[in-house]
């Protein structure tokens, strides 16, 4: 076996499993640090959140084939990495009794079933340890006990069961138990999307309280996911967790891959020569004060298949970021506007998701983007008295860039939408087409940028064309610069688009909603909308570059429900 940070050549794409990585002689970069940081932090409950695909299955598999008394036999699998240079370590490895579950798989559009496939979970680890009612360990009750743990036990039994289990198997080992929970948070995203999140959280808050809070038997646990969870939702009783954010400087490295081994990785596979094209794609994710923290699935996939893709912006449909963004308000869609420009934005949350809280405050869906990865922590800056954080963000690199553009372009691809249609009809100047097909669009899509929360008469056309105007920086980025002004007036936007060549005119686009109570008809708003465009002398900003008046089009929009005017001169 190949002794070092790097191990072996062949890659294993989605393979999971640590000891299967080892018996192949996968490629591996070694993070058996985490299992000696971890353990020497003495934290009875260990919260660690990082984006998807980071790692996090793996390493939770590592920490159960290193402390799991079933390979108390399996020192190979650590030879040659750094935990088997300190003899303490080799002392302690497959020594404890572990309960690994994962609720990765724990996904329902309802409440019965989302229980049911966790009581499954916890049934499959009873299986797993059926050897307990085989000796006199057990009494005749606590066999009978535990052989009602099936599939059709109630909500009581399942949200003991660990507790229970746990009390087995320290009296048979004489030894406390370790717990390991991959993806704890994947059923409560769930709940949320399908409407029962506050029944759910009654269950699992009692789960959590039984497994972790009450239970003598507990050694250490880990849990993993994406997101930070409120305490108040799930966490109440938990007093003695340690919670591990991508904000957090401790394990800071023990999840992704540093820019050292990217570099090192590229060299190793004859790639030196493409780090700096790897850099601009897949690194930017920051955790805590380090830098340069690289998404190991899209490395792994761009060692194995040696093109630049977006793998990791393709390993998830994005549903929820998306329909939250497109949902948002006026001042969420604006600040997107500059991200996908290039630019910083400066934001205040709170770094706990508060599920619930999704669809009415907005900063917890910059906490959400944060955690997911699609976003980075540039600074942080701690103001007034009270020291409130704000964070200024940016995309994280150009995978995430083109995961924004896909959600954009998605927004508008519906077939009764003809927004690419719309987008040719502006560009040759062609005002009938352009007002033909802009009512499709909004007859298509309109709704879909409505919350539902509030009558929508002046702010969702607001919403729809500030998702308009992202969707035109996704569809003319090549050929324009989309530039947006937002200095007056409610219910109104301008968008400049400057072209890229000389061979394409400059463009100017002003939104009016209808006031029935200052314009009698749609033209009348249309033309306050050109009127503005002169008024406010949009132009001159064009004629600064070199661009002449015959090479600019003014077109105002005028909005009524669903009903679009378009103008032009």
């Amino acid at each position: 076996m190949k002794v070092g940070k790097f191990m072996g050549k062949i890659i294993s794409i989605g393979n999971q499993g640590f000891d299967t990585i080892r018996e192949k002689k996968c490629f591996f970069i070694d993070k058996t640090d985490f299992i000696k940081e971890w353990w020497e932090n003495e934290d009875s409950i260990t919260l660690i959140t990082r984006p998807r695909r980071f790692g996090k299955t793996l390493n939770m598999s590592m920490l159960e084939c290193f402390f799991s008394n079933k390979y108390s036999d399996r020192g190979d699998l650590f030879e040659g990495l750094s935990i088997w240079n300190e003899e303490k370590y080799r002392k302690i490895q497959g020594t404890y009794p572990v309960l690994f579950l994962s609720f990765a798989a724990v996904k329902s559009d309802n409440l019965n079933d989302s229980k049911q496939q966790i009581k499954n979970q916890i049934v499959k680890l009873y299986e797993e340890n059926r050897y307990l009612v085989e000796g006199k360990i057990l009494s005749d009750n606590e066999k009978k006990a535990f052989k009602n743990i099936t599939g059709n036990m109630g909500d009581v039994q399942a949200v003991e069961a660990l507790n229970v289990l746990c009390v087995y198997l320290a009296r048979y080992y004489d030894k406390k138990v370790i717990i390991l929970l991959d993806e704890y948070d994947t059923p409560m995203q769930e709940a949320y999307i399908n409407g029962y999140w506050k029944e759910f959280t009654s269950f699992i808050r009692n789960f959590f309280n039984s497994t972790f809070k009450t239970n003598p038997y507990l050694e250490r646990a880990i849990m993993t996911g994406v997101t930070r969870v409120s305490k108040e939702s799930i966490f109440s009783d938990l007093n003695n967790l340690s919670v591990v954010t991508t904000t957090s400087d401790m394990y800071a490295s023990c999840f992704g891959f540093t820019e050292k081994e990217v570099f090192d990785s590229l060299d190793d596979f004859g790639m030196g020569d493409k780090k700096q094209i790897v850099k601009q794609w897949y690194d930017g994710f920051t955790f805590g004060e380090h830098r340069d923290i690289y998404n190991p699935w899209s490395i792994t996939n761009y060692l194995k298949e040696k093109k630049i893709r977006p793998y990791w912006a393709s390993t998830s449909s994005n549903g929820l970021v998306g329909k939250l963004i497109r949902k948002a308000s006026v001042n969420l869609k604006e600040k997107m506007e500059d991200l996908i420009n290039g630019h910083s934005i400066a934001v205040n949350f709170d770094e706990q998701i508060v599920f619930e809280q999704l669809d009415y405050n907005e900063s917890a869906i910059w906490s959400l983007l944060l955690a997911s990865g699609y976003l980075k922590v540039e600074d942080v800056d701690y103001r007034g008295i009270t020291l409130e954080p704000w964070y200024k963000l940016n995309i994280t690199n150009l995978e995430t860039v083109s995961m924004f553009l896909n959600m954009f372009k998605g927004w508008f691809e519906s077939s009764d939408a003809n927004y690419n249609d719309f987008i040719k009809a502006l560009l040759k100047g062609s005002l009938k087409e352009m007002n033909i097909y802009m009512n499709d669009v909004a007859l298509a899509t309109f709704s879909s940028f409505d919350t539902g929360r509030q009558p929508s008469h002046r702010s969702q056309p607001e919403r729809f064309y500030h998702g308009f105007v992202l969707g035109l920086l996704v569809e003319l980025r090549e050929r324009y610069e989309v530039k947006s002004n937002r200095e007056s007036g409610y219910g109104r936007y301008d968008v400049m688009l400057v072209p890229r060549s000389a061979s394409d005119d400059a463009i100017i686009l002003e939104f009016k909603v209808h006031e029935p109570d200052e314009e009698e008809s749609l033209g009348d708003t249309v033309q306050s909308a050109l009127n503005q465009i002169n008024q406010k002398n949009y132009d001159a900003e064009l004629f600064n570059i070199g661009i002449k008046k015959e090479n600019i089009h003014h077109y105002g929009f005028a909005f009524e429900g669903k009903k679009v005017l378009i103008g032009g001169n």
